[in-house]
């Protein structure tokens, strides 16, 4: 990474930490107010730093023996992808998070892609009973690009 390393390389030092810690009380000082979050399961993004922490906040609580794997970054630094593991029940799960960050360090855009599709579907299930009646609120109501 070069010209966003410096304002990135903090905010995955603190993203990193947080995941290990399984507590996400910090996330909000790393969202830029109208970030976005790309779910797998819905095609309509989620928008607003509320949105993020609220979806992300609840992720690490329903996956189990979470890790990362690789991490790649973009030529200017500003897009972090992060392959990962985990575990809902016995289901088991690989993906990745494509993290795109502003020049502050802040999180701009989440999107996350899981395998395999059963795996998927369990965790959509468990996401759904614990934030259905809250996500709603927080779909785009513009066109996705």
């Amino acid at each position: 990474m070069n010209t966003a390393s410096g304002a990135v390389a903090p905010s995955l030092v603190k993203w990193h930490q947080m995941v290990a810690a399984r507590d996400f009380g910090a996330l909000p000082a790393l969202l830029h107010p109208d970030a976005t979050f790309r779910s797998p399961m819905a095609l309509k993004p989620y928008h607003s730093a509320q949105a993020v922490a609220l979806i992300l906040g609840t992720v690490v609580g329903v996956f189990e023996d979470f890790t990362y794997g690789r991490q790649f970054a973009s030529a200017d630094g500003f897009d972090v992808v992060l392959e990962f593991s985990a575990r809902i029940g016995e289901r088991q799960l690989k993906g990745i998070d494509m993290i795109h960050f502003d020049e502050e360090g802040r999180i701009v855009d989440f999107e996350v892609m899981i395998r395999p599709f059963n795996s998927l579907q369990t965790l959509g299930e468990e996401m759904g009973r614990r934030l259905g009646q809250f996500l709603p609120a927080y779909k785009a109501t513009k066109p996705v690009p």
